[in-house]
């Protein structure tokens, strides 16, 4: 099979699992609280990896397992944690999918401020054209308020630490094996979480009840499908087409998110749509000159 063909086969096959993740966190939140969604979602993703993780932990050099455990919570829990938060109060999974397109803009400013990438003018011109489309988006909500604004910023915060997490990795772990790094760091995650379960009584919900059974499952696909499996994918598509075709990822996500609102009937605007188109153009802008360097 021609590998062009695999390769857009898995660009496609992650646009809709990560892009499908923002409907299953809503989902999720009917019969579970935030803190149930997060943890269950990395817990049995962390489980997934169990296995693989202990065939590679010999192979992490030790000195880097304390930049592996941050790894672990700057790139998986605690966003985890943040978008089920803002989700369960009732921000649309389809905004949240717009609001994650930020992830490659925090990506280029924590590079240029705390790692002191050489700053260009399109790095910055990508960087406030995609600010200003979080603005317009974000002043654009007819159900504005200073407890709604606070919620939308879970996720911009989420994609901080997304940023953070990616500038982390390529700035003190690239001599480590990307998948050794994502089965060894998820699985660890399993520790937290599993007490986070403990703590918020997981094993004394009703599983007899239909719709704690539905939000369950629909946490667990989160984590099999959107941390483990998606991860595993990811790390593929990187090594066989290059980070540069697999960090386009990013643009695909928000259009499969905006497309399960629809479906599950969630108000899009045109307003909206416009905002993604923006911050996404500010995503291409200041990435395009990052490859380049």
């Amino acid at each position: 099979m021609n590998n062009r063909f695999v390769n857009w086969i898995i660009f496609i096959v992650l646009c809709i699992i990560w892009g499908s993740s923002f409907i299953l966190m809503k989902y999720g939140k009917e019969g579970l609280n935030p803190m149930q969604i997060a943890a269950v979602r990395i817990f049995f993703g962390g489980i997934v990896f169990v296995p693989f993780a202990f065939l590679h932990f010999s192979k992490i050099q030790r000195n880097k397992l304390g930049l592996i455990v941050l790894m672990g919570l700057t790139g998986n829990l605690i966003p985890a944690f943040l978008f089920a938060y803002a989700i369960a109060k009732n921000i649309d999974s389809s905004l949240a999918g717009i609001l994650n397109s930020l992830t490659p803009i925090f990506v280029v400013v924590i590079s240029l401020f705390f790692f002191k990438t050489i700053i260009r003018r399109a790095n910055i011109l990508g960087v406030l054209i995609g600010f200003s489309g979080l603005c317009l988006l974000t002043f654009s909500q007819s159900n504005i308020s200073f407890h709604h604004f606070g919620y939308a910023l879970l996720i911009v915060l989420a994609t901080f630490f997304y940023g953070l997490n990616v500038n982390l990795v390529s700035h003190y772990l690239k001599d480590q094996s990307p998948i050794h790094l994502a089965t060894v760091s998820i699985a660890l995650m399993t520790i937290p979480t599993g007490l986070v379960l403990w703590q918020q009584g997981f094993l004394q919900l009703d599983f007899n009840n239909d719709t704690v059974r539905y939000s369950v499952l629909a946490s667990v696909i989160l984590g099999v499908a959107g941390t483990a499996i998606a991860t595993i994918l990811f790390y593929i598509l990187v090594k066989k087409a290059g980070g540069l075709f697999a960090s386009l990822v990013t643009y695909g996500i928000p259009f499969v998110a905006i497309l399960w609102g629809l479906l599950d009937e969630e108000k899009v605007t045109a307003l909206e749509l416009l905002c993604l188109t923006i911050i996404l153009f500010g995503v291409y802008l200041a990435n395009r000159t990052e490859k380049k360097r």
